[in-house]
């Protein structure tokens, strides 16, 4: 199985030319820049329009519009996961996304606390603690995501969030791989990564 994984966007999708082929393509969020509703509809129109085999995205703090929106009539091959599952050619794929809301009201860390185990590819937006979230000499990322992921042992942890920690790195059994394709100026400088599971 093909992967291809890409964060952070922020609405200069339609930049991406020559997408490499894989049979899945996943985001990990931050797909538009303020929010609004017409960006995610033009993200989800030109995502679901890629010629991939199965496609796969979650929110991040900047998608505000997906918080209370009721994703519906999506292609029975494209899949948006929130705090929830999809198995795929026998690998099970779940995606954690990033609301401001619930970072305010707790329930962040609670639906973190609910990943289930037993998930070959976890999605998060957010990095966890200490695994490429450095930025400006700061770890960005999520204590309580890191003991989560540490506890599940997935084989693929993929997120964004950090557009200056893009990398990949091995901890134990779980590949991790930031694939922010923006730098910290907001300017498309990464590719997306690829890798075969």
């Amino acid at each position: 199985m093909k992967i291809l994984h890409l964060s952070d966007t922020h609405s200069q999708h339609h930049k991406l030319k020559k997408l490499p082929d894989a049979d899945i393509i996943i985001h990990s969020g931050d797909v538009s820049f303020a929010g609004s509703e017409s960006e995610i509809v033009d993200f989800i129109e030109w995502f679901c329009h890629l010629p991939y085999r199965y496609k796969i995205f979650i929110a991040g703090n900047h998608d505000n519009f997906l918080y209370a929106a009721n994703i519906d009539g999506l292609p029975e091959n494209c899949f948006y996961l929130c705090n929830s599952k999809i198995e795929i050619e026998d690998k099970t794929f779940y995606g954690n996304p990033l609301f401001m809301e619930d970072i305010i009201s707790g329930e962040y860390e609670d639906n973190i606390n609910k990943i289930p185990s037993g998930i070959d590819v976890l999605i998060t937006h957010q990095p966890p603690h200490t695994i490429l979230d450095l930025s400006g000499n700061i770890n960005y990322g999520s204590q309580e995501l890191l003991e989560k992921v540490l506890e599940i042992q997935p084989k693929y942890h993929l997120f964004g969030h950090i557009h200056d920690a893009y990398g990949m790195e091995e901890h134990g059994n779980t590949t991790f791989i930031n694939s922010s394709v923006l730098d910290a100026n907001y300017n498309l400088t990464n590719k997306p990564s690829f890798f075969k599971y």
